[in-house]
């Protein structure tokens, strides 16, 4: 179930084709309409030089199977339609070329047909295009010819872990009663249609007091259903039903309301249905978590009255808050986290004015996180499910390994890894025998080749009862732990390796970042490491540098990409070795501090399905001493290539052996990791200082940076510099990292900066020249990211260039249209002044009429023939009839005035009548439909 924001570094340009010859404003009723032509003819400059590249720069020859171009100059896309319906989801479906993200195209209404508009850039390596979401591939190259293997043998099940001292998916005391209310719609900024405010209540009877609230958001699916028919328009069409996604978490909601939470699941289909913008939602979603708690916390301090659902259930807290979030709806409470804590700029927020609660923690489920911005603050637990068929690359990890050293560092962030769980699943609304709509399992597991981890009915994956069993239990944890702070159920969530009952039989493991850790092994630039282990970068398309490399099967949700690769700032530690006992040593710039620490918590990533790779730790401290902590046992993840089960498992050693046997545990320069098996590959993700309890998280003066995006028009004339809209509120003084995207080369440059609010302006400068040359809207794009004291609200942005000169009208002449065989047909077409980007038309080959002969395809070089349509000229046809659609598309590349379209035509023995070409001249309006042009006609004589 996927779907996508539109572009942010390629705009559309709205200027309508303005063509200059008769009958082009209309095409004619039952015209033929070709979507794009397969290949460009060859310019009459070679003209019959078949190999010839093709005018545009953009060599469709190359292109995969489902790729094409579409449209003409500003208007020019590239457009992949997919082999079956996507239906509409979480992850945002993106555009690659190799390892460069291209962009995030545009949704047809059909869940086919992708469109990413080009801007003028060409494409320097079509052959190696990519759609992908979530890291998975969806295009033709998607769908393996084999049956998904394991990444290694099966691995023997492990061991149940020990129980908890203490079962949070036990139900409560308390009755629960349900209830729903519908509040007038509100508006969020950049949505044309109002958002809907309706939410399912469900609360205890007879609870004491005022109780804790936890909201519940869910994620981007189909809003609206007919039958077996849904979609994502909003509102919803005549004869259709919105989707109740809001009543999918009600399994969720009784449980912790019997345990004494109030809970609210809100519906968010009217952000679901219009959320095709650059943050995919982000900030609409954290708005309308927002409007929901103002109108809990006016009903708290007796302002107005609350609806009935309301008032039946008992009074609520509001600072003591509970956010959970599905897939966007987990970005969306991470964001109203964050904008709790530190208001976003007031044109953008669809909730303005002050916090009235306190959010104590979020719960993230199968969440995306596009802008990599985790509320470092704000305890967090995230789930991810094994079998994710949505968000398949897992990048809610990010949501822990992205608040390391942004703040203080105090509070928890957990990841929770449920193997054998879909994205689905945890939505009753969404899970097929269920739901009401239409529901699918979103894991793709081809019938005839299934996948031996994920398929339905294989041992390791879960069934949809269990998996939501295993997810309440989970959310009631982290109420138990965030919002009522009983320390006894942190064992299930910061990896230390215990169970819940009540989530059997799903196997469930954690670790996590924050809480009473202290920052160890950190891997980065100043991290030295020697003998079988290297520096490795966790993104980065250069198989030497990578940690794992591109043609790894399977993925890691610690190496989730974000938009560039590679990216700076993201580093793991990889050891590989041949033979027991090749050691490798880490060493830090500065010494660091394990006091006060019990033990050392190491995340170490091992192959899935791998089994007993043992690593001897030690360390070394300022005066030489080495001493051994001890021995951990790694296994691997159950994992196929279609998973990212590249997992880190929490190990830990004592260290309070090691410090009686006189280690300065204030004072350690090195950690050292030692295999004691044969052979084998591992990567230190990190390790910290570890000691039980849960602190109080607190909150920090962090800065807030939002980049905007400012359209200029290109002008006339001159050179002007704009600078691209960096806010900067909050508190403190922090560093971010920016990333600045050359929409020429496409290069990406960094640089890290310091901010503060107050303090001089952020500058990132953008040089426009006018002309008055038509052109694309060129979009010089920025995007930021958190190093240290500072959080980011809106992650990008930048300066677009708005074109402002009219499109060159287009006239076609003949230049040959009259010749004997073994000469070219020639036609030029030619632009009323020239255009910094190619300018597209194209011939659409018509029938012959009142009986003349048609030029076939044995009257044509037979290699042109090949290169322009790839067709064989047997058997012998008329052209016309060459493919399905027989067109040729051309290109007036930029700078020039006009190109001579050819067609090159063989001399034979036979003795003939004329021969006719007829064509349909035609370019491309907004709509991607063809405006016609006039019928164009050539005649070949026989040569005898």
């Amino acid at each position: 179930m996927i779907h996508v924001p539109r572009s942010v570094t390629a705009a559309a340009a709205v200027l309508a084709l303005a063509v200059g010859v008769p009958g082009l404003a209309h095409a004619q009723p039952g015209d033929r309409i070709p979507p794009a032509s397969p290949r460009h003819a060859t310019p009459a400059q070679n003209p019959a030089a078949p190999g010839a590249p093709a005018l545009s720069g953009d060599n469709e020859d190359r292109l995969p199977k489902g790729w094409r171009f579409d449209g003409s100059g500003a208007e020019r896309h590239l457009v992949w339609h997919a082999p079956e319906r996507v239906p509409m989801g979480d992850a945002r479906v993106e555009f690659y070329a190799g390892d460069r993200l291209l962009g995030v195209p545009e949704s047809a209404d059909d869940q086919r047909t992708f469109r990413l508009p080009l801007n003028g850039a060409g494409i320097s390596s079509p052959s190696e295009l990519q759609a992908q979401a979530g890291g998975r591939r969806l295009d033709a190259g998607a769908k393996p010819v084999s049956p998904p293997s394991r990444i290694a043998p099966p691995a023997a099940s492990s061991a149940p872990l020990p129980e908890n001292r203490v079962d949070p998916g036990v139900p409560g005391e308390y009755r629960t009663v349900s209830g729903e209310y519908t509040l007038p719609s509100v508006r969020i900024p950049g949505f044309p249609e109002p958002v809907e405010m309706r939410a399912t209540v469900v609360g205890p009877t007879g609870a004491p007091g005022k109780r804790p609230l936890a909201l519940f958001l869910h994620g981007r699916h189909a809003t609206c259903y007919s039958g077996n028919d849904a979609d994502g328009n909003w509102p919803c069409k005549s004869g259709q039903k919105p989707i109740p996604s809001y009543r999918g978490y009600l399994h969720d909601q009784k449980l912790l309301a019997s345990q004494g939470y109030v809970t609210v699941s809100i519906s968010a289909n009217g952000i679901n249905g219009q959320d095709d913008i650059p943050d995919g939602g982000a900030q609409a979603r954290s708005s309308l978590v927002r409007q929901h708690l103002g109108r809990w916390a006016d009903w708290a301090a007796g302002q107005g009255t609350p609806p009935a659902a309301v008032r039946a259930t008992a009074p609520v807290d509001p600072s003591r808050v509970l956010l959970v979030g599905h897939s966007r709806g987990g970005e969306g409470v991470n964001r109203a986290a964050l904008d709790s804590l530190s208001p976003p700029p007031a044109d953008e927020d669809g909730a303005p004015g002050p916090a009235r609660w306190n959010i104590r923690g979020t719960v993230l489920i199968g969440p995306t996180i596009f802008g990599q911005n985790p509320a470092p603050d704000v305890p967090s637990m995230t789930i991810l499910p094994g079998c994710d068929g949505d968000v398949s690359d897992l990048q809610g990890q990010i949501f822990a390994d992205g608040t390391r050293g942004v703040s203080r560092g105090t509070a928890l962030h957990s990841a929770v890894y449920v193997v054998g769980a879909n994205h689905n699943f945890f939505n009753t609304e969404w899970t097929p025998g269920q739901a009401q709509a239409p529901a699918s399992d979103d894991f793709y597991s081809d019938g005839s080749r299934p996948d031996p981890v994920c398929a339905p009915g294989k041992e390791t994956r879960l069934k949809a009862k269990q998996q939501q069993k295993a997810g309440s239990t989970y959310i009631a944890a982290a109420a138990r732990l965030f919002v009522g702070g009983d320390d006894r159920v942190r064992p299930l969530l910061d990896g230390s390796g215990r169970r819940a009952p009540s989530a059997n039989p799903a196997r469930v493991l954690t670790h996590a970042v924050g809480g009473n850790r202290t920052p160890a092994f950190v891997p980065s630039t100043s991290l030295d490491v020697s003998g079988s282990g290297r520096l490795c970068a966790q993104v980065d398309h250069r198989a030497a540098r990578a940690c794992l490399s591109p043609g790894t099967k399977g993925s890691s949700p610690h190496f989730a990409t974000w938009a560039t690769s590679p990216e700076p700032g993201r580093h793991s530690v990889a050891m590989r070795w041949t033979q027991s006992g090749t050691a490798t040593k880490v060493r830090p710039k500065k010494p660091v501090s394990l006091a006060g620490s019990k033990s050392l918590a190491l995340r170490v990533i091992v192959p899935p399905n791998s089994t007993g790779t043992r690593l001897d730790v030690a360390a070394t401290d300022a005066s030489g001493h080495r001493s051994k902590l001890g021995e951990v046992r790694v296994d691997g993840l159950p994992g196929t290539e279609m998973t990212s089960s590249y997992w880190g498992r929490e190990v830990r050693v004592p260290l309070t052996a090691a410090a009686r046997a006189g280690l300065d545990l204030t004072q350690v320069t090195s950690l050292e990791l030692t295999p004691r098996t044969r052979s084998g590959r591992a990567w230190l993700v990190d390790a910290w200082g570890w000691r039980p309890g849960t602190p109080d998280a607190g909150t920090a003066d962090l800065a807030r940076v939002d980049i905007g995006r400012l359209n200029v028009k290109e002008g006339d004339s001159g050179v002007r510099e704009y600078q691209v809209p960096v806010r900067v509120s909050g508190h403190g003084t922090g560093k971010v990292r920016l990333f600045v995207t050359d929409p020429v080369t496409q290069k990406t440059t960094t640089r890290v900066i310091a901010v503060r609010p107050g303090g001089g302006p952020v500058e990132v400068p953008v040089t426009v020249r006018g002309n008055k040359r038509f052109g694309s809207d060129v979009s010089h794009d920025v995007l930021a990211k958190a190093v240290s004291g500072a959080v980011i609200g809106s992650y990008n942005g930048g300066v677009t260039v708005r074109n402002d000169d009219p499109m060159p009208k287009v006239t076609v002449k003949p230049v040959a249209d009259r010749v004997t065989e073994g000469k070219p047909l020639k036609w030029r077409v030619s632009l009323s002044a020239a255009a910094d980007i190619a300018i597209e038309a194209g011939f659409d080959i018509r029938p012959v009429r009142g009986g003349g002969k048609e030029l076939s395809t044995k009257d044509v070089d037979k290699r042109w023939l090949k290169e322009v349509f790839g067709r064989s000229p047997n058997p012998q046809r008329p052209l016309s009839k060459v493919s399905d659609m027989a067109y040729m598309l051309t290109s007036v590349q930029a700078g020039e005035r006009s190109v001579v379209v050819s067609v090159p035509t063989v001399k034979d023995r036979v003795r003939e009548p004329k021969e006719t070409l007829r064509l349909r001249f035609f370019t491309y309006d907004r709509s991607w439909n063809p405006r016609w042009g006039p019928t164009l006609t050539g005649t070949v004589r026989d040569s005898s």
